[in-house]
């Protein structure tokens, strides 16, 4: 049998076979290499418990190795540990008895170390104020960092528990992302907000509308490509954005505060320009600079005094 073969065959891609098993944990063997440490606050913390409860209430992955004669603990070895340093005789595992390459028990090991769930600010609040003893409280094993964000969690802020939310994940090529980043950007700008928004669901109906009408009218089914369709529309329009936003279009002049910073785009409707023409206007923004026209920090000045002296003919 061939190495591919010992590591693709079906004796090892199948079902587990497993079966509960009760132990005497000295004959268990721990793994030499494990990804999964724990801060010795921790450790002590989960043999205090383990010594409270007599017992292990949370059951470890076993291999039985067979050609090895030996039970190897794939997930759960600072449990068998604390199980050992508490002195139990006997302890509650799952047993894997089937042969395994080293590659399936690897992936376990690591499986379990990583697939876990996350908790819900709110609701672990709520529940830990519910345990009004010190020891249960020391008992759930939550510590400072944890504590210190419970005290910050609003009961009535965003959480699973009671937002109806739906997530949606948009996947970009290089070159559709580097788009992407620049239209959310100058987005971004416009509302003076952070990279974090929160929409209405009514908002979140009509960006599903607007995807549903790229779909149909270009006939893709990429939800990233519609967004990108989407996205080429809103570039073509970049100068309405400052129609009731920063200028008045009847006076000509900006609305509120009149030494505000607004996105360049909405002035000249577009990001680029061809590569003569930009070389001519940097050769031109280099000189007033030089000249001390204009200051070297505030370069777009340059576009303000060359347009005031066109505008005075």
């Amino acid at each position: 049998m061939s190495d591919v073969d010992e590591l693709a065959g079906p004796a090892d891609s199948g079902p587990l076979n497993l079966r509960p098993e009760r132990v005497d944990p000295r004959t268990l063997t721990l793994l030499e290499v494990n990804a999964r440490y724990m801060r010795k606050e921790v450790y002590d913390r989960l043999v205090a418990n383990v010594r409270r409860d007599g017992a292990l209430t949370s059951t470890p992955l076993v291999w039985n190795d067979t050609a090895g004669e030996r039970m190897v603990v794939l997930s759960g070895n600072h449990r068998i540990m604390a199980a050992l340093d508490v002195g139990l005789e006997q302890v509650d595992v799952i047993v894997v008895d089937q042969p395994l390459t080293r590659a399936r028990q690897v992936a376990l090991q690591l499986s379990h170390n990583a697939i876990e769930g996350e908790d819900d600010p709110a609701t672990l609040k709520h529940l830990y104020e519910e345990l009004d003893d010190v020891d249960w409280r020391a008992y759930s094993g939550l510590d400072d960092k944890q504590l210190d964000l419970l005290a910050q969690v609003d009961l009535e802020g965003l959480s699973e528990a009671n937002l109806d939310f739906a997530t949606v994940q948009l996947v970009f090529l290089p070159h559709e992302l580097d788009a992407a980043r620049a239209s959310f950007d100058e987005a971004r700008k416009l509302v003076q907000a952070d990279a974090r928004w929160l929409a209405a669901y009514g908002d979140y109906e009509a960006t599903l509308d607007a995807l549903a009408t790229a779909h149909g009218a270009h006939n893709v089914g990429n939800v990233a490509t519609a967004l990108g369709l989407i996205l080429a529309v809103f570039e073509r329009h970049l100068g309405e954005l400052r129609d009731g936003v920063w200028l008045d279009e009847e006076s000509g002049e900006p609305i509120g505060h009149a030494h505000r910073l607004v996105p360049i785009e909405t002035v000249l409707e577009t990001r680029s320009m061809p590569a003569d023409a930009a070389a001519v206007l940097h050769r031109a923004v280099d000189k007033l600079v030089r000249t001390g026209e204009v200051p070297a920090d505030q370069r777009w000045r340059a576009l303000e005094l060359l347009a005031a002296d066109y505008l005075a003919g």
